[in-house]
């Protein structure tokens, strides 16, 4: 993989990906390091000039009118970073560390924060070195930003704290410098300050969740189409002329997708002209483009937001090119907490219509002639009842995690700190709904497949014949119950990687 240069515009969200999954190798480019040694000299100026600027000469949150010594101020930054460092639970994912780290030396790079270039080289190095730390998953406000977590990150750096070890484990931060070959930073003023001033961790996860629930959208239109095509549903409701009449982009793509799926299929052949299979299908089957079309816009907006934060320099205070150094307000959460929360409704609901699609499947009285929970011997055995139990379990505890974040302010630091974002928490609880939604499409695509085996000798669509060739290779073919469990995770693995997407997609193109 070829290596991300961090640049005086920034990186991209690719470049994140590739850092954080791909472990890409990271350089600075070299008008960046410039960038970085202008604004360290502005900082140097104020040191020596004595001039009262906060982070720099002062203390920090509430301590803010707290006059600092100039032989202090190198030991305020460490005992920062120590203080800070007051994560607790388990750690968060080796991706999401990555990606905080990287989204961190972006803002350094662009040479607003007064940092010596050796500050944000370290950071590269660790991450060039596989020396991921140790950063738990509870201790953000997104207030000050993620000061917590991007404090555990930043106490790596001076050899302390800990590092995940190769078996999920902690080390020791200085042996795992020293086995890298890596020295420990001696931070100066306002460095400790800029390590942990930022919106990095939840920006990351933001980032991440984005790229999942691309994937994710795009799968729920191919798992609906196995369930419309095994439960004999009509493909009119996804013919283009009906959604130009509603002008929602995504709810149009979501359609032409589901229509595509649908063609060259016996199954939908065999009752097209049927009035009895062809008036109105239940809505969660005639909606499915309105549902995950808008979430295809929900998604629109929340990649509008990241782009806008991937561009910004959030730090606090800032160092600006004529030299005055202004406290900001750039660090709140906010817009991403906002925006995280906002995608996971959508992604739970999403969740939701999947669900109920399944519950039509399984149901003998409404899943027009398939057998009671796609058993072809019912009674004896169960099929797929208990799966959709796990699947109503999900839903329930995705509308949970759907209510907002970023509503929850609690102050903090003597009141200083008076309204959060709780934007890592909205961040956090997003990818668990996504994770979620796997799972969900996963059981719909068991249940759409099971159904569509069940209509043989009818062919389904070439996407059908695609999916039944991917579950059969660990589901088998209908028959007596065998345990699901394992069959289940065979399924969250074709929902969650490429393979079965880009078999489609050579046949009807890419997909939307």
């Amino acid at each position: 993989m070829n290596p991300v240069t961090v640049q005086p515009t920034g990186i991209s969200p690719a470049d994140v990906l590739a850092v954080a999954r791909g472990d890409a190798k990271v350089l600075l480019d070299p008008s960046t390091v410039d960038a970085m040694a202008a604004s360290r000299a502005i900082v140097d100026g104020i040191e020596r000039d004595g001039r009262p600027v906060y982070g720099v000469s002062t203390g920090f949150g509430a301590l803010a009118n707290t006059s600092i010594a100039p032989e202090r101020r190198a030991e305020l930054q460490h005992a920062l970073i120590r203080s800070h460092a007051a994560g607790v639970g388990a750690p968060m994912p080796r991706e999401v560390v990555r990606a905080m780290m990287l989204l961190r030396i972006r803002s350094l790079a662009l040479g607003r924060s007064g940092v010596r270039p050796l500050v944000a080289q370290a950071l590269v190095d660790l991450l060039n070195h596989d020396v991921t730390p140790w950063v738990p998953e509870h201790g953000s406000l997104g207030a000050s930003g993620d000061l917590a977590p991007l404090a555990h990150c930043a106490l790596a750096l001076l050899g302390e704290g800990w590092v995940l070890g190769p078996d999920g484990g902690r080390v020791d931060a200085a042996d795992a410098l020293a086995a890298a070959g890596l020295r420990p930073v001696e931070l100066a003023a306002k460095e400790g300050l800029a390590l942990i001033n930022g919106t990095d961790g939840m920006l990351g996860m933001l980032l991440l969740a984005i790229a999942d629930a691309g994937h994710l959208f795009a799968m729920a239109d191919v798992t609906a189409a196995l369930a419309i095509e095994a439960m004999l549903g009509s493909f009119r409701p996804f013919l283009p002329e009906l959604h130009e009449i509603r002008p929602h982009p995504g709810q149009a793509a979501s359609a032409a997708n589901i229509l595509r799926l649908l063609q060259g299929s016996e199954v939908m052949d065999s009752h097209r002209d049927d009035l009895a299979h062809a008036v109105q299908d239940a809505y969660s089957m005639r909606c499915a483009p309105q549902v995950a079309g808008a979430a295809r816009d929900t998604l629109a907006f929340v990649e509008t937001v990241a782009g806008r934060e991937l561009l910004s320099v959030v730090d606090n205070p800032v160092v600006l090119p004529d030299g005055r150094v202004e406290s900001t307000g750039n660090f709140h959460g906010a817009p991403l907490g906002f925006a995280a929360d906002y995608l996971a409704i959508a992604a739970a609901e999403v969740g939701a219509i999947a669900e109920r699609r399944v519950d039509r499947l399984l149901d003998v009285t409404r899943s027009r002639e398939l057998p009671a929970f796609l058993s072809p011997d019912a009674g004896v055995n169960s099929g797929l009842m208990i799966a959709q139990y796990t699947a109503a379990g999900i839903v329930a505890e995705n509308r949970r995690l759907a209510a907002p974040a970023s509503v929850d302010s609690l102050p903090t630091s003597g009141m200083q700190e008076d309204h959060v974002s709780m934007g890592w928490a909205a961040a956090k609880k997003l990818r668990t709904v996504l994770d979620n939604l796997t799972s969900l499409l996963a059981v719909e695509l068991l249940a759409g497949v099971r159904g569509l085996q069940l209509r043989a000798p009818l062919t389904p669509s070439p996407a059908g014949r695609a999916a039944c060739a991917a579950v059969r290779e660990f589901a088998g073919d209908p028959g007596p119950d065998i345990f699901l469990a394992p069959v289940m995770e065979g399924a969250r693995t074709v929902i969650a990687t490429p393979t079965l997407r880009t078999h489609i997609e050579q046949d009807l193109g890419p997909l939307a």
